[in-house]
């Protein structure tokens, strides 16, 4: 896997569809901005399982974590470690610190200026409409107004029926860590029950200690609680 192929998969899986009957790129942004507002909202309190698959290529080296994500009342995003196989390198200097770049993104998102896809944050260009397993979508190409952690370049798709993101592919415009020099993405999300959820994230990342990382993340058996228990790194970071 290679960065470049994960930004032009994402761009090149699209059929192209007809523009008959297709509402203005203005009227499709108020209604994804609508939805998005209710998204954040349900989310709050979800929990989920993730299993993280990471590769290092050059070193040959392999590594799987299964844990539990949890979205707290606050949307603060903590990680409790189930089970871990694998190379002790992948472990420390890549998952984790991936998980701790994730975390760390978005609780200060929660402290200051928000990193939703809104314009407030993003140039939206539209692109036209495409296909992604059986649903129809609306393609934008979105470059961020400010270069800020969690904030990206590259592509947003938008389910036709319900405005809700279903693919955000690109590239970060300034890592979450000193130890990630360069993060490219591909994150897929599922529409249940009128909420996106996310169902994978396919990442290529140059870090400054390993060299290039590739990371396969995938969510199941999504779970709305209270509220999320609180962050065990500790577990991942454990000897």
């Amino acid at each position: 896997m290679r960065g470049s192929f994960l930004v032009l998969f994402a761009a090149c899986a699209a059929i192209l569809w007809g523009e008959t009957g297709v509402p203005g790129p203005n009227v499709i942004l108020r209604n994804y901005q609508a939805a998005s507002r209710g998204q954040e909202t349900s989310l709050r309190g979800a929990s989920m399982e993730v299993e993280i698959d990471a590769n290092l290529p050059r070193l040959k080296k392999h590594g799987r974590l299964q844990a539990l994500r949890h979205v707290s009342a606050l949307g603060r995003i903590t990680y409790d470690a189930l089970r871990w196989e694998g190379d002790p390198t992948v472990k420390t200097n890549v998952i984790a610190r991936y998980l701790e770049a994730e975390v760390q993104a978005q609780n200060e998102s929660q402290e200051g200026p928000s990193l939703a896809i809104t314009p407030r944050n993003y140039r939206f260009r539209y692109l036209g409409t495409v296909q992604t397993e059986q649903r129809r979508a609306y393609l934008f190409q979105v470059s961020p107004r400010k270069k800020r952690v969690g904030l990206f370049k590259g592509q947003l798709w938008i389910d036709a029926e319900t405005y809700l993101p279903v693919q955000e592919s690109g590239r970060l415009v300034k890592t979450p860590s000193i130890f990630l020099k360069r993060v490219e993405f591909v994150r897929k999300y599922e529409i249940r029950d009128g909420i996106s959820v996310p169902r994978q994230i396919q990442s290529v990342i140059d870090t400054r200690l390993v060299g290039k990382a590739e990371l396969v993340v995938d969510y199941s058996n999504y779970a709305l609680g209270e509220s999320a228990r609180r962050a065990s790194l500790f577990e991942i970071y454990g000897q």
